[in-house]
């Protein structure tokens, strides 16, 4: 039985991977089930139900990858992890703002960390900066929506793509969650120049040995 651990991309699942031992008994899957919640929440899904058919079930879900961290929050080369999973532009707009899923009573708009999951995760990276993750499905790209977000979202410390809807396949089967994001960029106005995607993925491989002590929680 092994940790699931799931990124967007595969230079994310490279990274991550890269930070693990290079022997056959490392227990943990990585993968790489695309970009955006309804590929996370399907590529998440598909790999778990194809797991216990084969009598591997998971022992519990982490979305990992690159991310934006909220300036003053989480700056470039931060390692975040997430108490919650919050999907933060799923819901509907109002004359009175922005109405999320459960106020509209459609469901959850967010799903927290597994506690256990979190803490383990916490004592092998102490450095790490902690709070609620946003999952968007569409990047923020200017100072107005980040402000917008980040007052709407007092305890976010960084946006992603994916966490949300990894957090509901793991979810709908009972599975431990958790949500670890390195920054490579503040949120706002898309200045890929001072982008540090490589310092982020370093820091994803860095993180490998906080992810084999969450795999080390279970038998």
């Amino acid at each position: 039985m092994t940790l699931l651990v799931v990124t967007a991309v595969q230079a994310e699942a490279d990274a991550v991977r890269a930070g693990l031992p290079d022997t056959g008994t490392v227990p943990i899957t990585v993968a790489a089930v695309g970009v955006g919640p309804p590929a996370a929440a399907a590529g998440t899904a598909r790999l778990l139900a194809l797991a216990e058919a084969a009598g591997t079930a998971h022992v519990g879900v982490v979305s990992a990858g690159i991310g934006g961290g909220f300036t003053g929050r989480a700056g470039p080369g931060a390692v975040v992890l997430g108490t919650r999973s919050v999907a933060a532009d799923l819901g509907a707009e109002s004359p009175d703002g922005f109405l999320p899923l459960d106020e509209l009573g459609f469901g959850p708009s967010s799903l927290n960390a597994d506690a256990g999951l979190l803490a383990t995760l916490r004592a092998a990276l102490p450095s790490a900066v902690v709070g609620e993750v946003l999952t968007v499905s569409t990047v923020t790209g200017t100072a107005e929506s980040a402000a917008v977000l980040a007052a709407r979202h007092p305890r976010a410390v960084a946006e992603a793509m994916e966490g949300y809807g990894a957090a509901c396949a793991a979810a709908a089967i009972g599975l431990p969650f958790a949500e670890l994001r390195t920054v490579s960029n503040p949120i706002g106005p898309r200045d890929r120049a001072s982008w540090r995607i490589g310092d982020a993925l370093a820091a994803l491989t860095s993180a490998g040995g906080a992810l084999l002590a969450a795999a080390g929680r279970h038998p």
